[in-house]
């Protein structure tokens, strides 16, 4: 019966593990499967295999129409893939030195503080991705950091240091310290036991982080989108910004000429008109009254006396210009 039970068992994790990384791994085939579509309105209709796209990529001949390209600029796209490559892996450099530098100064020393720091740590993988591109746009802008590839480095470095602590710190955890003592004890220097003692046992770690944060340095779109310059676009940003162009190119095709000119005219600037100054509160009578508009003065229980910027009361409060009657004899 144990037997019968461990038999079904294996096959149950046997059964779970295929169908975990079937649900992980299908939606990347797709996508290289559909990469060959020749379809060239909705890529999410099959219509037959081309070679095409790939062509057109990589600036050979190639059959497609123009409506039907959505790199308008094979030296673009190579610049940003590039500028993507080069932050991806000076990020990854400074996180990974700073995050294990920081993992370790946390595991091994005890100071004020310090759950203070470690949460402080925490904090860029909790905070969502538009609050913090927003905090960095706000404050490169505020300190004068002109935009571009070194404001995406620093941007980058903010929260990668936090994953590479991360790991790097569950690492540290499982980490025997009699090994680092011994080694203390037979006259071996801090830094020949960390050569050769500590970092050995971490690597691992320190791997781990550093190839996740290069991973999340190539895959950014959200905080890269608001901290990047003009000339410094990464292939994230690129790609969706010529995914939205074609997007638009297709929409303005389809749309029929009438809806085409309303557009138009609602997009039209129209004239600025004058207008009046609202004080704050709910009160109508604290706000002025534009000239075209009616008395307010009888509407309002705590106005006694006429208002002199109101037409009607000025008009009914202006002296008789007709002399008054005399009396005779």
């Amino acid at each position: 019966m144990s037997g019968l039970l461990r038999g079904l068992g294996r096959r149950l994790l046997g059964g779970y593990s295929l169908a975990f990384f079937v649900f992980l791994y299908l939606p990347i085939a797709l996508i290289v499967a559909y990469s060959f579509n020749a379809n060239p309105i909705n890529m999410t209709i099959w219509s037959g295999a081309t070679l095409d796209w790939y062509r057109s990529l990589f600036g050979l001949s190639n059959s497609l129409s123009e409506n039907a390209l959505y790199v308008e600029s094979t030296d673009q796209l190579l610049a940003a893939l590039r500028t993507s490559l080069a932050v991806a892996f000076t990020t990854t450099l400074i996180s990974t030195v700073a995050g294990t530098l920081a993992a370790l100064a946390l595991a091994r020393y005890r100071f004020r503080l310090q759950g203070f720091y470690r949460v402080l740590l925490f904090m860029p993988m909790l905070m969502p991705d538009i609050v913090l591109g927003i905090a960095l746009l706000i404050f490169f802008i505020g300190v004068g950091v002109p935009l571009g590839t070194g404001s995406i480095i620093i941007g980058h470095c903010t929260f990668l240091i936090s994953y590479v602590f991360l790991v790097v710190s569950a690492r540290l955890a499982g980490m025997d310290t009699r090994l680092e003592e011994a080694s203390a004890d037979l006259g071996a220097s801090p830094w020949t036991t960390f050569r050769r003692i500590t970092l050995p046992q971490i690597l691992p770690g320190v791997i781990g982080g550093a190839l996740l944060a290069f991973i999340i340095s190539m895959d950014d779109l959200v905080i890269t989108y608001f901290i990047a310059g003009v000339d410094s676009t990464t292939l994230p940003v690129f790609i969706y910004g010529m995914i939205a162009a074609g997007i638009n190119r297709r929409s303005r095709h389809r749309q029929p000429a009438a809806a085409r000119l309303a557009a138009h005219r609602r997009a039209r600037p129209v004239p600025a008109q004058p207008q009046a100054r609202h004080l704050p509160g709910f009160i109508p009578w604290l706000n002025p009254v534009p000239a075209s508009s009616a008395c307010r003065c009888q509407a309002s229980p705590a106005r006694t006396t006429p208002s002199p910027t109101c037409p009607a009361c000025a008009s009914a409060t202006a002296p008789s210009t007709s002399s008054p009657p005399t009396a005779s004899g």
